[in-house]
């Protein structure tokens, strides 16, 4: 480590500490460990300049530290002595300085003496320059596991502590300190820049500069300095809007104003958190052993883009929902890697005895489930977030509205969005940045219950002895858990693209903005696109993707192996995103894996073993194929096409892979435009080549596959079936309204017949998917068929379709068996109009909405007779 000249500035000279001030750091080195950041602090300076430090607080243990990291770090030392006018002076000082030595007060108007003195040696000497380095020190800033539970207790906050408390704090945490260099401030250039401000105008705004500096770093490291609880819901209560909406409410219910005003206050108490510094740290202290013995390890990717991209913006932390332990694994690790806690949006149903207060103390805040017929509840919710918007709360909430059932991400629900949005417009100080993140489980604790709402159970409601029965999942592994940051979302260029005069948008809360719908949409869109872009593909996820696809979720080893290979070559070589991380291991390694985590058993054989799934297992594993389906979406597109066909033109692949797209993204998220998906489509088709399981002839105009019997069609037929439920409930939907007709069933109608056609289907197949018969996934199929404009309501609340709609029954032939839409036909209730689509003719093979493998057929023969004339 090269070290910066002491003598770069004759100005600066190079003194012997007090004999005390060694002796005060011989004793404080055994108990303190220092880690800098960064971690070369050299490497800001600025040489040819002398050096002063300027420190949050006065101590002479915060000297010591400084002094000890200034040397460890190889730069010149604080304790060095620096020419000013008329005496000279250590370079450090503080921005608050303590009066007395036992009782003494602090004073706030420490800097100006040093900061005017520095500011007047180079009005003196216009050569010279002295650069000021922001030094921030904190001492325990997040006990590790090793540290005792005491510790927690004078571990780093907002407080102003005395000698003693600082005493015990280096004693105990020490070990834990964090010494915070920041870029130096050269005060030849802010003289240069003051525009003729006075030396004491100029030191007062150099001084406020500093203190605003420091509490933002204070912020990112420990947290916002948060007024009391009850402070925030004052101000909650004394802002226009819900003063207003006090008096509606008195005056529509006939009631008092006093009686009105307790009940916004008893609302604002309901919702608010009471975050607490000591409890998140005693949290994370309690936490640090709970996740040891409950998975193998935590794993964070991206992390550091994050935080790259984080400072200056107001951040809302919006990751998937799978598990209630998504809300502590997030803020366990942000608090971990050295940044504040989100405040976390939390349904009010886990505001239970002695969990909700230490939920809310950890940064909880709570909401119903719905606001309707609630105005004046609706007024305070909207207003709390505000004030942790215009206060720069980092936040957290899932826009999925609840836990997924399925491993898929939900459709939005974008109610806290439009309040998010609505407070940065009504004060936008601060731009705000959405961070997405993905989850990904190995095992889930709720796994058994979400199969059995699935089937129909009702969800069973939250409760302090249910949480203490659930306490026996805790005897169990549940592997790693991954947490991937996505791409941010920034709302700024949002607004901008969508609604370029957004600044002028009015702040009445009760004024709503044409584009806001459009832009809250987009918004929840393009969150839940960049989640589904920074998945992480597990052991689990491609064991699940390969074996579930097999009739009797079973495969000979060879197979497996041979399948698992394939799938992870598929994802690293056409990359879905360069946020997706895919595990290391080879497929020998996944599947003693998958056998060591109880997901597959081993049945040996002469002829080779085999490796199965069964029954609940089964069930349950379908939940982690659905964690990372998106990413085998346009695989298993081309591989659908050749499970009834050997041999088929690119371009109906294409064409028809066009068709089928918009279903596939608006149930997937997926991140392409249709010529996007387009181009995937190709780079798949050219990798199934390249592997040797698809041959392209005529020039690349004409692929086939090989025999029923060879690996390669089989190889296909796994990866077809991992989306082939999909398509079957899209040929459910349109072939029960075909099947009825138009102007006979209304959407909701529709649903519930689509939903017990799938269900009475997949008893009869025994098909381990639950989510088969997912009446949300029916319900958002029937929507983008409306926004296509292939279906649509009368005025009698009936649906009505174009005749593509029948086009799209007719194109199904080419992915789905004979017998699997006849078994489809026969169960769908069908009224007068029912009828058998495949007894109708095709059409012209040239027209291009023909069976497909008519089509291949033609384009076949037309290479044949080009072939022989040649």
């Amino acid at each position: 480590m090269s070290e910066i000249p002491m003598s770069a500035d004759p100005h600066v000279h190079v003194a012997r500490s007090p004999w005390w001030f060694k002796l005060l750091g011989r004793l404080l080195e055994p108990w303190v460990r220092i880690k800098r950041d960064p971690a070369e602090p050299a490497a800001l300076l600025n040489s040819g300049a002398a050096v002063c430090y300027a420190i949050e607080r006065d101590g002479t243990s915060d000297v010591l530290i400084l002094e000890r990291a200034c040397r460890e770090a190889g730069l010149p030392s604080p304790m060095q002595l620096i020419d000013l006018p008329g005496r000279r002076r250590r370079s450090v000082f503080s921005l608050s300085r303590r009066q007395g030595w036992i009782f003494g007060r602090t004073d706030s108007r420490g800097p100006r003496e040093p900061i005017g003195q520095l500011i007047r040696a180079i009005q003196d000497d216009p050569s010279r320059d002295i650069q000021v380095v922001p030094v921030s020190i904190y001492v325990g800033r997040a006990p590790n596991r090793e540290s005792g539970w005491f510790s927690v207790l004078f571990a780093e906050n907002w407080l102003v502590v005395g000698r003693f408390r600082r005493m015990l704090a280096l004693l105990l945490n020490g070990r834990d300190t964090v010494v915070h260099f920041s870029t130096p401030v050269s005060l030849r250039s802010v003289l240069g820049e003051s525009g003729g401000l006075t030396p004491e105008r100029l030191t007062r705004k150099i001084a406020r500069v500093l203190r605003t500096h420091f509490r933002r770093i204070r912020a990112a490291v420990i947290g916002p300095d948060l007024s009391h609880r009850r402070t925030v819901v004052d101000a909650v209560l004394n802002t226009q809007p819900v003063r207003d909406a006090i008096s509606a409410t008195a005056s529509k219910e006939n009631i008092s104003l006093a009686k009105a005003q307790r009940r916004a206050r008893d609302f604002a108490l309901e919702i608010a958190a009471d975050y607490s510094h000591p409890v998140v740290r005693s949290t994370s202290f309690l936490l640090s052993n709970f996740w040891n013995k409950l998975y193998d390890g935590i794993a964070m990717h991206h992390f550091d883009k994050a935080r790259a991209a984080a400072p200056g913006h107001e951040v809302v932390y919006v990751p998937c929902h799978r598990s209630h332990t998504d809300y502590l694994l997030l803020s366990y690790q942000l608090h971990h890697s050295g940044v504040v806690p989100p405040h976390i949006a939390a349904g009010v149903n886990l505001n239970l005895p002695v969990v909700g207060p230490i939920l809310r103390r950890g940064g909880a805040f709570f909401l119903r489930r719905s606001f309707k017929g609630n105005a004046l509840y609706s007024v305070v919710f909207n207003e709390y977030l505000a004030q942790l918007v215009d206060r720069g709360v980092p936040l957290e909430y899932f826009i999925e509205g609840g836990r997924s059932r399925t491993g898929r991400l939900l459709a939005p629900r974008a109610g806290m969005l439009a309040m998010t949005l609505r407070a940065f417009l009504r004060a936008p100080r601060r731009p705000v940045m959405f961070q997405p993140v993905y989850i990904g489980y190995e095992k889930l604790m709720e796994g058994k219950s979400y199969i059995g709402e699935l089937s129909g159970k009702p969800k069973e409601k939250e409760s302090l002895l249910g949480l203490i029965r659930g306490l026996k999942v805790l005897r169990q592994r549940y592997g790693h858990v991954t947490l991937n940051f996505g791409e941010p979302v920034l709302l700024t260029p949002l607004l901008d693209s969508a609604a370029p005069n957004w600044r002028a948008a009015t702040a009445d809360p009760d004024v709503k903005p044409e584009w806001m719908s459009s832009v809250v949409d987009n918004l929840a869109e393009r969150i839940q696109v960049n989640i589904n872009r920074a998945a992480d593909v597990n052991p689990i996820n491609l064991l699940a993707l390969a074996l579930l696809a097999t009739p009797k979720h079973a495969m000979a080893e060879a197979d497996l192996l041979a399948q698992i290979e394939l799938t992870k070559a598929l994802f690293q070589e056409l990359p879905y995103s360069d946020r997706v991380t895919i595990t290391p291991m080879n497929p020998q390694g996944v599947v003693a894996y998958a056998e060591q985590m109880g997901w597959v058993r081993r049945v040996r054989h002469p002829l080779g073993d085999v490796l199965i799934t069964e029954g609940e297992q089964a069930v349950l594993l379908s939940y982690f194929r659905n964690n990372v389906l998106h990413l085998n979406a346009a695989a298993a597109w081309v591989a659908a096409c050749f499970l009834n066909n050997r041999r088929m033109s690119r371009s109906s692949v294409l064409r028809l892979g066009q068709i089928i797209y918009p279903f596939i993204q608006g149930e997937l998220f997926l991140p392409w435009d249709s010529a996007g998906f387009a181009r995937q489509v190709e780079e798949t088709i050219e990798f199934f080549v390249r592997r040797g399981i698809l041959e392209s002839s005529a020039e690349g105009r004409l692929l086939e596959r090989g025999p029923g019997q060879d690996d390669g069609a089989y190889q296909l037929r796994v990866i077809a079936r991992s989306m082939l439920q999909a398509f079957e409930r899209y040929y459910i939907a349109i072939a029960a309204l075909v099947k009825n007709g138009p102007h006979t069933m209304s959407a909701g109608e529709l649903e519930t017949a689509c939903t017990l056609t799938a269900q009475r289907l997949s008893m009869l197949n025994e098909l381990s998917a639950p989510e088969f018969f997912d009446k949300a996934l029916f319900r958002g199929f029937i929507q983008k068929l409306r926004e296509a404009k292939v279906v649509w309501t009368d005025d009698a609340g009936k649906l009505d379709f174009s005749d593509a709609l029948e086009d799209m029954v007719r194109d199904a032939r080419v992915i789905l068996a004979r017998e699997v839409r006849h078994s489809i036909l026969k169960i769908t209730p069908g009224g007068e109009n029912d009828r058998d689509f495949d007894a109708r003719p095709p059409v012209d093979p040239d027209d291009g909405s023909a069976g497909e493998s008519l089509h291949d057929r033609h384009v076949a023969n037309e290479h044949t007779r080009h072939d022989k004339h040649r």
